[in-house]
């Protein structure tokens, strides 16, 4: 029997992303460019680093049932469904947070049911703990012949799919810089870029366990550590899906500014951190810094106050 279509040839995904430079004076007084990389528009129910770390792993898949987890908004959920129905695979999403399974969905998980997700409901502790053996275990035996993909869809396939990222930004960036949750996007795009490019991280969830994820995940994607990458990791505000009046005004500005909705739980704080850098001289004169847009406000149903 012949193997289906590539995922990238039958969802048709816009690439590479637009790369746009903005005049930004916060930036141009110090004889910085502002470059952005449009991810988030790659694809309508994909977009942006979840098209990139998705499609790897879906072609590794080959059309079997894929279970992956994440929180009551998570966007990773919501792209796995959305593959789903649009490949013709079932997908099963493990949920944290048990009492969940006896309230009304909300409009992200309520998405992800539309789109076919079987909805998988787990206490915090056991969610927790849900790369054990044992964990894994009692979830095979639940669902069966599955593929599993971790949480924030973060692994060496994923890493591997960000390093397009990486290559369509070669000799048109000297900085390339992207909002991290769990470190995938940062593995593939520091791999990706050319000799002389350099790679930012900022983190929107402290904790400080980043560096070692993204040094894992190149390990096992790679082999080794690959390119030149940092995180900045003073620009979490607070913590996942957190933010500050600050951060508000802030992102409100850039809006009114540029003409671009800024999605707040990871775009903001990536713009924020950057404008910030460029004032504190981080950045030497005629260097053009891309912030890697990963998202939309339409892509991000989840409430501001949502802890991870």
């Amino acid at each position: 029997m012949p193997s289906p279509p590539r995922p990238d040839v039958r969802l048709r995904p816009r690439l590479p992303s637009p790369l746009r430079e903005v005049h930004d004076e916060r930036f141009a007084r110090h004889g910085v460019r502002l470059l952005l990389k449009r991810d988030d528009l790659i694809h309508p129910d994909l977009p942006g680093n979840k098209w990139r770390k998705l499609a790897l792993n879906l072609e590794a898949a080959a059309g079997r049932t894929v279970l992956t987890f994440g929180g009551a908004y998570s966007n990773h959920l919501r792209a796995t469904a959305a593959a789903g129905r649009l490949l013709g695979f079932t997908t099963v999403g493990v949920v944290r947070g048990d009492e969940l399974a006896h309230r009304p969905l909300n409009p992200s998980l309520a998405r992800c049911a539309a789109d076919g997700m079987r909805l998988h409901f787990v206490d915090r502790t056991t969610y927790r703990a849900k790369t054990s053996p044992a964990v894994l275990a009692g979830l095979l035996d639940r669902f069966g012949d599955v593929v599993v993909v971790p949480e924030g869809g973060s692994n060496a396939l994923a890493a591997q799919g960000c390093t397009a990222l990486g290559r369509e930004l070669a000799g048109e960036v000297d900085v390339a810089a992207v909002a991290c949750g769990t470190g995938g996007t940062l593995a593939g795009l520091a791999a990706g870029l050319a000799p002389r490019q350099r790679a930012i991280g900022v983190p929107v969830v402290g904790g400080g366990f980043l560096a070692g994820e993204v040094a894992r995940l190149q390990h096992e994607a790679f082999g080794s550590r690959a390119g030149d990458w940092t995180l900045e990791e003073r620009f979490t505000f607070g913590g996942y899906a957190r933010t500050t009046p600050e951060l508000d005004a802030f992102a409100a500005d850039f809006e009114e500014r540029h003409g671009l909705p800024v999605e707040r739980v990871y775009v903001a704080k990536l713009l924020f951190a950057l404008t910030a850098l460029a004032g504190e001289g981080a950045f030497a004169p005629g260097t053009r810094v891309a912030a890697v847009v990963t998202g939309s406000p339409d892509d991000a149903l989840q409430e501001s106050s949502v802890s991870r």
